[in-house]
């Protein structure tokens, strides 16, 4: 019974090898999912707020911040989704945690982003 409610679980990759972890630690490790999700969210929001709401803005650099934005926002869910089944089964194997492959395009594109919006006030 355990062993077919098991086959059901998605992905198959991530689930049919090694053995069960602590709740807690999967638990954790959706939530992180989670996580990964919100920013992709706040980051969409930011780069459809910066071409929608009349900013003053060099208009210029206000578009590629919008446009790095976007493009951080739609990177997010690949990494909270491959993030998600590496975690899970680096738990599963009792492995190291994988780092996020991700995680600094996302602290530098950020930061250009930012950088490119500080200009644009500057310059207007």
């Amino acid at each position: 019974m355990i062993a077919e409610r098991l086959s059901r679980r998605y992905p198959r990759r991530v689930y049919t090898i090694g053995e069960e972890p602590d709740p807690r630690f999967s638990l954790a490790n959706e939530r992180t999912f989670l996580a990964w999700m919100r920013t992709s969210l706040a980051f969409l929001a930011a780069g459809v707020a910066l071409e929608a709401l009349d900013l003053p803005i060099a208009e210029g650099l206000r578009l590629a911040s919008a446009l790095v934005f976007i493009a951080l926002g739609l990177l997010a869910p690949v990494q909270a989704w491959f993030g998600w089944m590496a975690t899970e089964r680096a738990l599963r194997r009792s492995r190291p945690l994988p780092s996020p492959r991700l995680g600094l395009v996302t602290a530098v594109g950020a930061g250009v982003s930012g950088m490119l919006v500080l200009i644009g006030l500057l310059l207007r």
